[in-house]
């Protein structure tokens, strides 16, 4: 080739990189249409609407990430850690300056449904609009409604996120959507009924149970984001927690569980197989717990229909007493010390209160992150109808060793039939350095 046709050459690969470089920003900072427009009214605003929304704010668990404990319910702060670096959650009171004061209903559903705020800006997907996509209409005029005239402005700053540039660029996450979101609204399935499709549209939107059951891909993507893919709820590990499948996966999830077992574990917190403890906690103290009956009853049909896989779950737990040379180990020997005043030296616990370690979920799967995390830095207290529980996991960082707890661990997780396996004391180092004490004061938040 001729260096004059080389120049042309080059010249037209340039000229076509720019064009696409233009046509990504475009395609990454343009504002999508939303179906949902304003409509201006002198008339008081409709109470019945804004009950709606706070109903459907409780069941989509909003206070729970945009707020601190010790703060104003919605003004943001609570920090949340990514692989990229840590973001905070904004506020979204209606505040003009700091909050959402200034969104119209069409600005307010772009960013709740479609993750991109009003001046185009994409929100990291923290935010669970993949899930919130799925919300109909009516519930998102409800949520705004609740949000402009329910909700107290708060006058509190938004933090920067502490993730560097170029990583921190947002118009890419515009791509990111376009392969792993799909911005449509829940579509009932005629071939089922309306409790099921009640109870698959509240896990599937409001609930965003997928964001931490679901187990992620390599762009951090939910792998599936309904029951039409086989790793939809099928369990996954975030922050330090297991959060365990949700389908009917006899030892890992809830094929041992019946419907009503699951509705009761998320109208009181607790059943006679477990109690809520890690992140599930503050779900349950600031959401599920608010839910009516009936919506409880429709998310526990509608989990109950997902199949478990048994090659990935393997055979069913059974229980299997524990010879007294189990307990001769030196986990053994901390477990019946430490542990055995109140979950038994059967592991049965003493349901419902304090759940047992036999056959839990924690003890069965092979990621040993949440029995760490518990052992080291305790459970939350879990708040019913306002009143805290009297029992609660302690915090036992200071009180053992890196391996002892390997070790106390170990026996639970081979002991009265667990098969999770044994743990490494690297493992609760690695935990203990990036994880601090459950705070002991009740994380319930008044959302007006």
């Amino acid at each position: 080739m001729s260096k004059r046709n080389f120049a042309k050459a080059a010249g037209m690969l340039v000229i076509v990189g720019l064009v696409l470089a233009v046509i990504l920003v475009w395609y990454g900072t343009r504002v999508p249409a939303s179906a949902l427009q304003q409509t201006t009214s002198a008339a008081a605003p409709d109470a019945a609407l804004i009950q709606r929304g706070e109903y459907v704010a409780r069941a989509s668990d909003c206070v729970a990430c945009h707020s601190l404990p010790e703060g104003r319910a919605f003004a943001g702060g609570l920090k949340m850690a990514t692989p990229l670096g840590a973001i905070y959650a904004t506020n979204i009171t209606p505040d003009a300056k700091h909050g959402i004061g200034g969104y119209s209903l069409a600005d307010f559903d772009r960013a709740v449904r479609h993750g991109v705020a009003p001046e185009g800006r994409r929100l990291y997907p923290a935010m669970p609009y993949p899930s919130y996509a799925k919300l109909s209409d009516d519930d998102v005029r409800a949520l705004y409604a609740f949000f402009m005239q329910g909700v107290s402005p708060a006058e509190v700053g938004n933090t920067p996120s502490e993730i560097p540039w170029p990583l921190n660029m947002r118009w890419p996450i515009a791509l990111w959507n376009a392969l792993f979101t799909e911005p449509v609204a829940f579509v009932a399935q005629t071939a089922q009924d309306a409790v099921w499709n009640r109870g698959a549209y509240l896990v599937q939107g409001a609930g965003h149970c997928g964001s931490c059951h679901t187990p992620r891909g390599l762009a951090f993507n939910e792998k599936a984001l309904s029951e039409s893919g086989e790793q939809y709820l099928a369990g996954a590990l975030l922050d330090g927690w297991y959060a365990p499948s949700l389908r009917n996966d006899p030892n890992s999830g809830l094929g041992r569980w019946s419907e009503a077992e699951v509705a009761e574990f998320l109208k009181t917190g607790r059943n006679q197989h477990a109690v809520v403890f890690g992140s599930m906690t503050e779900a349950f103290n600031n959401s599920t717990q608010f839910m009516t009956d009936a919506d409880l009853a429709a998310i526990a049909r509608y989990l109950k229909s997902l199949p478990g896989d048994p090659q990935r779950d393997g055979a069913p737990w059974q229980y299997q007493d524990a010879d007294a040379a189990a307990f001769s180990s030196a986990g053994g020997h901390l477990y019946e010390t430490r542990c055995a005043s109140c979950h038994g030296l059967d592991g049965k616990g003493q349901a419902p209160w304090i759940p047992p370690l036999a056959g839990a979920t924690s003890a069965l799967v092979a990621a040993p992150d949440s029995a760490i995390n518990i052992t080291l830095n305790g459970s939350l207290r879990v708040v019913a109808a306002g009143v805290p529980d009297a029992y609660r996991m302690p915090a036992l960082r200071e009180q053992l060793s890196d391996a002892e707890i390997a070790e106390v661990l170990s026996f639970i997780r081979t002991t009265w039939g667990n098969r999770g396996g044994e743990v490494d004391a690297q493992a609760v180092g690695k935990l203990r350095a990036h994880t601090d004490p459950a705070s002991p004061t009740p994380i319930v938040l008044h959302m007006r």
